[in-house]
């Protein structure tokens, strides 16, 4: 069984979702992590996960929100998941790609989620686009400061340096479409030297679709053409790959296990 444990279920409407559910089954995907980006959805998330026994979410405030008001409290945050179905904080982060936020008001809501999984004993996952540098100094400051925290670089399209540092800290890396790519050699190079228990697989539905869906509107079903083409990367089978990314989900995302 695969996990899809990154996309946007709340983006697709209503009527359409037990067909998505029913695809990624058809393609092994058994369970999938619909993300939070902003508060006020919480509710609307928690409910949604609430209705499939297969469906798990987490909450937060994306880096592209930050800006939307102050940053939010951690203890506040931490208490947001003491729903069941909430296995964890986020998407939190930093974007200098896109910038739609002030990079300091990014900043400081990343800490609040930092501090918020600490507390919570839940994973962080994180977004990092064009920031590898700032992110990584701030992993490093947190952990300094708290002591460790648990998190998940998500999508990830970053450099060797960050991954080098998320991974001394503990972190994991999980690997979307980008990853089938043609031009995405230096990402699948990080995925082939990453340790075997720090990687996943995710969509970001509706997102990046993989290769050969590039330009369509992604689902949780394509996240099994993202394993076939890491399992190559790995020397693994499909089956062992499935089974590795999924045990590693649940090592991280203990509440779903």
């Amino acid at each position: 069984m695969l996990v899809d444990s990154h996309c946007h279920l709340d983006m697709f409407l209503e009527e359409e979702r037990a067909e998505l559910l029913a695809r990624a089954a058809e393609a092994g995907v058994g369970e999938l992590v619909s993300i939070g980006t902003q508060l006020g959805q919480s509710r609307q998330l928690i409910d949604l996960a609430a209705k499939y026994d297969n469906v798990w979410c987490t909450v937060g405030v994306h880096p592209h929100n930050a800006g939307e008001g102050p940053a939010p409290d951690p203890e506040a945050l931490a208490a947001l998941t003491r729903h069941r179905k909430v296995i964890g904080l986020g998407e939190s982060g930093l974007d200098y790609f896109y910038d739609k936020a002030p990079r300091a008001a990014q900043q400081a809501s990343f800490k609040a989620h930092i501090q918020g999984a600490r507390l919570a004993g839940v994973p962080l996952v994180i977004h990092a686009r064009n920031a590898d540098d700032d992110i990584a100094a701030m992993l490093r400051a947190e952990w300094d400061a708290g002591g460790p925290f648990a998190f998940l670089l998500h999508c990830f399209s970053s450099g060797p340096g960050l991954a080098e540092a998320a991974l001394a800290l503990g972190g994991s890396l999980s690997f979307s479409g980008i990853l089938t790519f043609p031009k995405s050699e230096d990402i699948r190079a990080i995925a082939r030297m990453a340790p075997a228990d720090r990687i996943l697989v995710e969509t970001d539905a509706p997102y990046l679709a993989p290769v050969p869906f590039r330009g369509k509107r992604n689902e949780p079903s394509y996240v099994s053409r993202t394993a076939e083409v890491l399992a190559g990367v790995r020397g693994l089978s499909t089956d062992a790959l499935a089974e590795l990314t999924t045990q590693n989900f649940r090592r991280l995302f203990s509440k779903a296990a």
